[in-house]
C-alpha cells in the first residue's frame, strides 16, 4: 500500500487579477476574473474627518478673484476626482462685484448658501434674487451666478462625485429631477421658530429644520441622493452622541463657544468652517456660549434611505 503525497493547494486569496486564457475578440479581451478570497477584502482609505478654515478665510479674503474654492480630500481618500466626501464635494465660490460666471455642474443638482453678498441667479426659466442668509437649490442645468455692488461669497455642495464615480451622466431635460427653488432667509427663519414652539422628545435627533422640494417631499430629500438641514443647538445644550452611516459636511452658520466631536477629536467651530463627518463616525455637537447655534448640513442620506442602510443610533 502507498501513500501520495499531495502538496498543499495555494491560497486562492492570494491569486493576482486573472484574465481570459485566450480571447477571441476585443469584448473577450476585457474580460477580468476575480474569486470570494480576493473580491471581498479591498482596503479602501477611511474618509478623513476635517476641519476646513482656511479656505473660507482665503473667501472672504480681499481680492482673489471670481473663483472656487473647494474643500477637496480627494488625495487622502485615493479619488481620481475632487471629493470632500466619496459622493459629495464642497467648495466656497467667491465672486467679486458686479462680476459673474456661469456654472454647469455635472451633477444631479447643487445645493447653495449665500454667506456674504447680494446677487442673482439665472437658472432656466428662473431668476432668483438672493441676499445672506438664503439656500438655494438649482436644477443640473446652466446657471449664470451675479453679484452686486459687494463681494459675494457663497457655499455650495454637489453629487459631483458620486456621478463621476459611476460615470453618469447628469439627467436629460425630461428627467431632472428638481427645478431651482429659493428658500430666503425670513422663511427660514420663520420656519425654525415654529418648530420651537412644538416640543420635541428623547428620540428626536435634534431641533433641525428640513429642506425639501415639491417633487422630493416624499422622501424628505433636497435632491434624490442629498439631504440639508438647518440644525440648532439652544445655549448651554449638547446633542446627543449619535452615529450614521451617511457622510455628513457641515457650515458652520452661528455658534460661538461651540464645539464638535467626531470619533473622540475635539473640532472647535469657527465662522463659516466647514467640518466633515465620515461615516459611522461617532460625534456630537456642543453649544457653550450664550447664543443659539445654527449648522447647516448635507448629508449623502438621501442615498442610504433609499437602499435602506441608514443605522442611524444614539450612544448614550
Amino acid at each position: 500500500m502507498t501513500t501520495a503525497t499531495t502538496a498543499a493547494k495555494p491560497d486562492m486569496a492570494d491569486l493576482p487579477e486573472q484574465r481570459p486564457h485566450a480571447p477571441a475578440t476585443p469584448a473577450q479581451g476585457r474580460a477580468r476574473f476575480f474569486n470570494s478570497g480576493n473580491a471581498f477584502n479591498i482596503k479602501l482609505p477611511a474618509v478623513p474627518g476635517a476641519l476646513f478654515t482656511a479656505e473660507p478665510a482665503r473667501a472672504l479674503a480681499e481680492g482673489g478673484g471670481t473663483g472656487f474654492i473647494p474643500c477637496d480630500q480627494s488625495a487622502a481618500m485615493g479619488t481620481a476626482f475632487p471629493a470632500t466626501t466619496p459622493l459629495m464635494l464642497a467648495r466656497y465660490a467667491v465672486v467679486e462685484p458686479g462680476a459673474g460666471f456661469t456654472v454647469d455642474f455635472r451633477a444631479t443638482g447643487s445645493i447653495w448658501y449665500v454667506i456674504c453678498g447680494a446677487g442673482q441667479v439665472d437658472c432656466l426659466a428662473d431668476t432668483i434674487a438672493f441676499a445672506p442668509g438664503d439656500v438655494f437649490l438649482l436644477s443640473c442645468a446652466p446657471a449664470q451666478i451675479r453679484a452686486g455692488a459687494e463681494k459675494l461669497v457663497l457655499w455650495v455642495v454637489t453629487n459631483e462625485p458620486q456621478l463621476a464615480h459611476d460615470g453618469s451622466l447628469p439627467p436629460d431635460a425630461a428627467r431632472r429631477p428638481v427645478a431651482p427653488v429659493h428658500y430666503p432667509a425670513a422663511e427660514i427663519a420663520r420656519q425654525v421658530e415654529v418648530i420651537y414652539d412644538h416640543a420635541h422628545n428623547a428620540q428626536t435627533s435634534g431641533i433641525a429644520l428640513i429642506f425639501s422640494c415639491d417633487t422630493q417631499a416624499a422622501g424628505r430629500n433636497i435632491l434624490p441622493s442629498l439631504t440639508l438641514s438647518l440644525n440648532t443647538l439652544p445655549a448651554g445644550e449638547s446633542q446627543r452622541a449619535h452615529r450614521h452611516n451617511s457622510a455628513a459636511i457641515t457650515l458652520v452658520v452661528q455658534g460661538e463657544g461651540c464645539h464638535s466631536m467626531v470619533d473622540g477629536t475635539r473640532c472647535p467651530w469657527s465662522s463659516w468652517a466647514t467640518l466633515v463627518t465620515p461615516p459611522g463616525a461617532v460625534h456630537s455637537h456642543h453649544n457653550d456660549g450664550t447664543g443659539r447655534a445654527l449648522f447647516l448640513i448635507v448629508q449623502d442620506g438621501g442615498l442610504h434611505y433609499h437602499a435602506r442602510t441608514m443605522g442611524f443610533a444614539f450612544l448614550d
